[in-house]
């Protein structure tokens, strides 16, 4: 099983706390954002990363985690040269991730507890190519929201007007290599990207597509409001433990 870090975008929601840092290095908690989904990728025993950055400002990033070693981990990086969608930045995942699965995780989203029953499920899932980590809220509007019959999923609607569900995607999915096919035959949505929703809904129509309830708390820290949630929720949080860091001075 390979790992994705998708830690590109702008982060314009987030002016101006973004307007000189990626928003995956802005702290959670103790520790950088980008930190706690490294975090839940090695507790799963995935430790082959490819962290993929935007043009712009993927440096700090690279500067942080280097090539993983400092953490028991093998961190490799692609670019993404311009904002294309989620689908369009796992693209560039194709040659890490060879004939392997691969879990793919959002790097603004925040899991609290371990992802590694979830990781371990899937590997040993033989119905799904694909699995989707679901989480009840109070505001679906404003993700995709799933709604499930009889213990499957039927339908995702992205940021519907009308919601028949409170179960939502979160940043985190799991495929096996033919999501990359896939992502061949997306066409550019009406925001001219590769969205990873038309992904999941291909694997939906061959029925292919499982899902799993995220435990512990999910902080999807895109917004103001959310960061300053997520900050206050992962305050008690120590990865060190995890990550087997020893912390150093850099001189520059």
């Amino acid at each position: 099983m390979k790992g994705v870090i998708l830690a590109g975008g702008t982060g314009s929601r987030l002016l101006p706390l973004t307007a000189t840092i990626n928003k995956h290095m802005l702290p959670v908690g103790r520790y950088p954002m980008i930190m706690h989904g490294l975090a839940r990728l090695k507790e799963a025993g995935i430790l082959d990363v490819l962290v993929i950055v935007g043009k712009r400002d993927g440096a700090p990033i690279l500067g942080l985690l280097g090539n993983g070693k400092r953490y028991g981990m093998n961190i490799t990086y692609r670019v993404q040269e311009s904002p294309g969608g989620i689908a369009d930045a796992l693209r560039l995942a194709k040659g890490f991730v060879g004939s392997e699965q691969v879990t793919v995780l959002l790097g603004d989203n925040l899991f609290t507890e371990p992802i590694t029953n979830a990781v371990r499920h899937f590997q040993s899932e033989e119905r799904y190519d694909a699995m989707v980590m679901l989480k009840k809220v109070d505001d679906p509007e404003r993700f995709g929201v799933a709604t499930i019959e009889d213990g499957v999923i039927t339908s995702i609607d992205e940021k519907p007007l009308l919601t028949l569900s409170n179960d939502v995607v979160t940043g985190l999915y799991l495929y096996h290599s033919s999501v990359f096919d896939i992502i061949e035959t997306l066409l550019p949505s009406s925001r001219g990207e590769l969205e990873i929703t038309d992904v999941n809904l291909a694997y939906l129509s061959n029925n292919k597509l499982g899902y799993q309830y995220v435990q512990g708390e999910w902080i999807d820290a895109g917004t103001h409001e959310s960061l300053a949630q997520a900050h206050q929720v992962a305050a008690p949080i120590d990865l060190d433990p995890i990550l087997s860091r020893t912390y150093e001075v850099v001189t520059i």
